[in-house]
């Protein structure tokens, strides 16, 4: 082993200054980034600090570290490291990432955080450079796993849209069918149930009970699946038999203040076979066995021209809701041979499936970034 650890206040670390104003009437479009908060917001022609830099939020978004290499300029809502102290800097963004900062907003009776009190915390860290410099690398190295699967992720899902575009518009046909297409209505093609209606102070329980059933909402729905985080427990006595969810269902965001989100959709295939339901401001569209081929309907509903009809309901309402006769309405043009739905449906799923893989291993490498942070950072493991 080389030097040891100690127990310092954050200010020997590094030091925090608050950032500069930049009103937007004065910004002149060019390539130096303006960093916000919540991270990167817009650009302007020059910059007032020079990487590497770490930015974080004095105010507004609190918690997020952001690593700048080049020229920046720090708003007025941040906190911008101004003096590294001859620490490593990518080491000091690590060591920020697991600083509480959420925890110190507010103590002084004004929203964000202040400096001068996140100097005074005492962090543990390497006395030594070259130890910081391995830890830097190590978690470097982890990052740049987890970024090149977001990007062969993304690169997947718009390799999807692609086909979604092509093979359910007839745009392109597969191998050996060349039957006719026709239109329909999802009105023809199933039904479409509104959520539960529930008392949120009566009806939610903080943990699973004998007495509830899970239940999503909006943010269970993420790229066009059910995500299962963050569900919430309501009582089984406010769902009727039909509010039960089943393999296929395609839930359906019927309202929200966000208009970008109203009528978002996710298949769900009961993955872990327990029972759930969905809320009120939600929707689902249940297929009608044998109207279509199995799997392919759901499709529809992730679709460009799915996504076009609804943009034109959207366009002339104020309200950003959608009814179920509204969803019923939409129309398709679809093969009439269910061989050929069927067909273009597993080339989909398998899709889904390749995507499916690839996010289970992007999960697998956070949390071994995240395992290498708490160990690394802390001295548990030692690199040098």
């Amino acid at each position: 082993m080389s030097g040891g650890w100690t127990s310092k206040p954050l200010g020997q670390i590094v030091t925090l200054q608050r950032g500069f104003d930049l009103p937007k009437r004065l910004r002149v479009d060019g390539e130096v980034p303006i960093i916000s908060s919540s991270g990167p917001e817009d650009w302007h022609n020059e910059p007032i600090k020079i990487g590497p830099g770490l930015v974080t939020g004095r105010y507004g978004t609190i918690g997020k570290v952001f690593f700048v290499d080049g020229p920046y300029w720090p708003l007025n809502t941040t906190l911008f490291v101004s003096n590294f102290h001859g620490n490593n800097p990518r080491f000091c963004y690590y060591l920020l990432q697991r600083f509480d900062f959420a925890g110190q907003s507010g103590k002084t009776g004004v929203p964000g955080v202040n400096r001068n009190d996140l100097h005074a915390i005492k962090v543990l860290a390497p006395d030594d450079l070259p130890e910081q410099q391995a830890i830097a690398a190590a978690l470097s190295d982890a990052d740049g796993v987890v970024a090149g699967l977001e990007r062969v992720i993304a690169k997947k899902r718009l390799i999807k849209q692609g086909a979604m575009q092509d093979l359910l518009t007839a745009r392109r046909r597969l191998p050996g069918f060349s039957g006719e297409w026709e239109v329909r209505k999802l009105g023809g093609l199933g039904v479409c149930l509104r959520g539960v209606s529930y008392d949120g102070s009566a009806d939610l329980f903080e943990t699973e009970t004998p007495a509830s059933i899970m239940l999503l909402r909006a943010n269970n729905v993420q790229n066009g699946k059910i995500v299962y985080s963050d569900v919430q427990h309501v009582r089984k006595d406010r769902v009727k038999q039909v509010q039960h969810l089943k393999r296929g269902d395609v839930l359906v965001c019927m309202a929200n203040g966000s208009r970008a989100l109203v009528g978002k959709a996710g298949i769900f295939w009961d993955e872990d076979g327990s029972a759930y339901t969905f809320g009120a401001f939600m929707g689902c569209f249940r297929p009608t066995a044998g109207a279509a081929a199995d799997g392919y309907v759901p499709f529809l509903l992730q679709s460009d021209e799915y996504r076009n009809q609804l943009n034109v309901i959207l366009s002339g309402s104020a309200i950003n809701n959608l009814a179920p006769s509204q969803i019923l309405g939409f129309s398709f043009t679809m093969p009439v041979d269910h061989k050929e739905q069927q067909a273009i449906a597993a080339v989909l799923s398998d899709m889904d499936a390749e995507i499916q893989t690839l996010e289970s291993r992007l999960a697998k490498a956070r949390l071994v970034k995240e395992g290498m942070m708490q160990n690394l950072l802390t001295g548990r493991v030692r690199l040098v």
